[in-house]
C-alpha cells in the first residue's frame, strides 16, 4: 500500500504541476497586459503596477514568474476579480461548497437509483426487464441537461408546485455559516426555526440535484449491469452454485459486494462528468455555486475569475479521482499491484 500511495501522490504533483502551467500560461493568452490578467486590477495606477510587477516578479524571466505565481497560490494570493474587484479567494470559499452540497447529493442520487437498477438488469439478462432498463438508460443520457432541467421547472415548480424553481433556500430564514453547506450549518444551527429552514432547503435541493444525478445514474446502469456480468462469470461464482447456494445465495452474499469494488474504481472518472453538469444546472437553477459563478465570469470576460477557477475546479475533480482511486485499492488489494497509475 505504501508504494501504491506514492505512485498516487507522484502522479497528483505531476498533475497539479500540468494545470498550474496550463492556469499560469492563460495570463499570456488573453488579450490585454499580461500582470493586468494575473493580478485582475484592471486600472492600477503607476505606484501601484509598479507594486503589482515586483509581486509577480515581471521583471525577471518566465521561470520565475511560475515559481512567483506558485508562491502565490500557495499563500492564498489569487488576486482580485476584473468585474467586481473582489478577491478571488474569498469568492471562491463562499461559492464552493453550494456546488460540493449539489454535486454530493446527486452523486448519491445517481448511486442509489442507478447501481441497483444495473444489478437487476444484469440478473435478468436478456429479459424483458433487462432491456427496458437499458432503453431508460439510454434515452436518459441522450437528453440535453438544460432542457431536463427547463421541462423539471416546468412541470414539477409551475404546473405541480412542489418544489422551488431556484435558489438554495427562502430569503426569509438567516442562517450563520459555518462550513458553507448549507444543510450541514442548519443542522448545526441554534435556530428555532431549524426544521423548517432544514425543509426549505431540502425542497430546494432535491430538483437540481436529481437534473445532475440523471445522466451519471444511467452511466451507474451500465457500469454495475457490466459488472454484475462479468462477476456471475467468474469461477469463484461457480464454485458457489456447485456448492449448492441458490443463485439469491450466490447474489446477495458474493456477487454484489464484488461488483461493487468494480464500481468504485469508476465514481472518480464519473465525478468530472457530474461537475460539468452541475454547472449547466446552477445556471438554470440560480444555484449559487462556483460553476455559475465560472460561466457568468466567461460572459463577462473576467479573465482572472476563469484562469483562478478552471485551476480550483479542475484541482478538485482530480483529488476525488485521487481519493476514490485509494477507496479501490483498500477494498481490492490487486490494485495495489500495478506499476503505474492510469
Amino acid at each position: 500500500m505504501l508504494v501504491f500511495t506514492l505512485r498516487r501522490l507522484n502522479l497528483f504533483v505531476f498533475t497539479l504541476f500540468l494545470l498550474t502551467v496550463l492556469s499560469f500560461s492563460l495570463s499570456f493568452m488573453f488579450p490585454g497586459d499580461p500582470l493586468v490578467n494575473i493580478s485582475g486590477e484592471v486600472n492600477p495606477t503607476p505606484t501601484r503596477l509598479a507594486e503589482l510587477a515586483e509581486i509577480y516578479s515581471k521583471d525577471q524571466g518566465l521561470i520565475s514568474q511560475y515559481f512567483t505565481y506558485i508562491g502565490n497560490i500557495f499563500s492564498g494570493e489569487f488576486g482580485v476579480s476584473m468585474v467586481t474587484d473582489l478577491s478571488l479567494l474569498d469568492t471562491i470559499l463562499s461559492l464552493l461548497p453550494a456546488t460540493i452540497e449539489l454535486s454530493l447529493v446527486a452523486l448519491f442520487i445517481a448511486m442509489v437509483f442507478g447501481i441497483p437498477l444495473g444489478f437487476i438488469a444484469a440478473i435478468k439478462h436478456r429479459k424483458n426487464s433487462d432491456n427496458v432498463i437499458l432503453s431508460i438508460a439510454m434515452v436518459g443520457y441522450s437528453l440535453p441537461v438544460f432542457w431536463v432541467g427547463l421541462m423539471a421547472i416546468q412541470l414539477f415548480s409551475i404546473e405541480l408546485g412542489w418544489f422551488p424553481s431556484a435558489g438554495q433556500i427562502s430569503p426569509v430564514y438567516e442562517i450563520e455559516s459555518r462550513y458553507g453547506i448549507l444543510i450541514i450549518d442548519i443542522l448545526l444551527s441554534e435556530s428555532t426555526y431549524k426544521w423548517q429552514a432544514f425543509s426549505d432547503a431540502t425542497l430546494h435541493l432535491i430538483l437540481p440535484a436529481s437534473v445532475v444525478a440523471l445522466a451519471p445514474a444511467t452511466i451507474f446502469v451500465r457500469l454495475a449491469r457490466t459488472a454484475m456480468l462479468e462477476v456471475l462469470e467468474t469461477p469463484y461464482i461457480r464454485a458457489a452454485k456447485a456448492k449448492g447456494l441458490s443463485f439469491a445465495q450466490v447474489v446477495y452474499s458474493h456477487a454484489i459486494r464484488n461488483a461493487l469494488i468494480m464500481i468504485v474504481r469508476h465514481i472518480g472518472l464519473q465525478f468530472a462528468n457530474l461537475i460539468t453538469i452541475a454547472m449547466i444546472t446552477e445556471v438554470i437553477f440560480s444555484w449559487p455555486g462556483i460553476g455559475r459563478w465560472l460561466i457568468e465570469s466567461i460572459y463577462q470576460r473576467d479573465y482572472t475569475a476563469i484562469q483562478v477557477g478552471l485551476l480550483v475546479l479542475s484541482s478538485f475533480i482530480f483529488v476525488v479521482h485521487i481519493l476514490s482511486d485509494f477507496l479501490y485499492a483498500a477494498l481490492n488489494p490487486l490494485a495495489r499491484g500495478k506499476k503505474y497509475g492510469s
